[in-house]
Formats: C-alpha cells, sequence, structure tokens
C-alpha cells in the first residue's frame, strides 16, 4: 500500500532534521519518492520559527499502526521530546512524521486517523501530496488535493484567506 507522507521541523538545523528522518525511512521502508520543500508558518501554535515540509511517498505491505509506530520510533530518535506541551497544545520541533493519506484507503484507530483529520485545512500537507499524487482522491469527500488546497486559499467575504492559522 502506499502512504503519503509529511515530515517537518521548525527547529534548529530544519534540513538536517529532514533528512535524517529521509534516510531513516529509507532504511526502514526503502525507496522513496519526495516532493519539493515547502515553508510554511506554525499551524495550532503561536511561534515565530517557520516550518519546512516535504512531502515523501512510501510502498509497504505494513498496516497503518505498525507504519505510524515505526515513524514515531524514528521521531524519537532525532527529537527526544514531545511535539506536544503538557497541556496538549502543539510545540516547536526537531521533526513531526504525519501519514497525510494512503492509496485511497479510510483508517480510523484510537490513535491513528488516514486521511490526516487536519488534511484539508493544511496547505503545507497539500502542496506535496499534490505535487506526489495528483490522481489521487479523498476517500469521503472525492476531492483531489489541488481542488482542497484551492478550497483553502479561496478568499471570503472578507477578503481574508479562509485558512487559520492559529
Amino acid at each position: 500500500m502506499k502512504y503519503y507522507l509529511n515530515l517537518g521541523s521548525n527547529l534548529g538545523n530544519r534540513l538536517l532534521h529532514l533528512t535524517r528522518a529521509m534516510k531513516a525511512i529509507g532504511e526502514e521502508f526503502g525507496p522513496y519518492d519526495t516532493s519539493h520543500k515547502v515553508e510554511s508558518d506554525p499551524w495550532g501554535f503561536d511561534s515565530t520559527n517557520r516550518f519546512v515540509n516535504i512531502g515523501l511517498t512510501i510502498d509497504t505491505d505494513k498496516n497503518p499502526e505498525e507504519v505510524m509506530e515505526r515513524l514515531q520510533i524514528i521521531e524519537k530518535n532525532i527529537s527526544p521530546r514531545g511535539h506536544r506541551r503538557w497541556d496538549g497544545t502543539y510545540n516547536d520541533r526537531e521533526i513531526d512524521i504525519d501519514i497525510m493519506a494512503t492509496d485511497g484507503v479510510s483508517y480510523e484507530s484510537k490513535n491513528l486517523q488516514i486521511p490526516h483529520k487536519h488534511l484539508a485545512k493544511r496547505d503545507f500537507f497539500l502542496k506535496p501530496l499534490a505535487e506526489l499524487a495528483p490522481e489521487w482522491r479523498h476517500p469521503e469527500t472525492g476531492l483531489s488535493a489541488s481542488e482542497m488546497l484551492e478550497a483553502i486559499n479561496l478568499p471570503t467575504t472578507k477578503g481574508k484567506s479562509q485558512e487559520k492559522r492559529n
């Protein structure tokens, strides 16, 4: 099954952290495709540290829980500090790895939702996904990543973007 991942870093040497994560993902899952880098402001919390994100496509027979478990090990090896504060809000981080989507399959458990629950709201997810898999469609809405990206960038009646980054 194909998995579409998103790697992000907004602390320290961001490109080094992303490179280390990609190397570990390659060792764990084999060859992968990458998107171009995307720079973005933090989403869901305030920080002056901008993110560098990149999308990856891996192909594995592992189930979603196994993939997520192995990705979390890679995260911990690069950055033992969690990416959430004591109160559950987001924090700056050396590396964050998310499963954005799979090739047309929905999956939900206590710890994991695929496609990612915030996929349609995050341009730093949608830009890499649109590049890696232009034919991909959300299994529930039928929308492509490009169509979702277009929707969050539409101006509202007040002239502001619908996308919120707080």
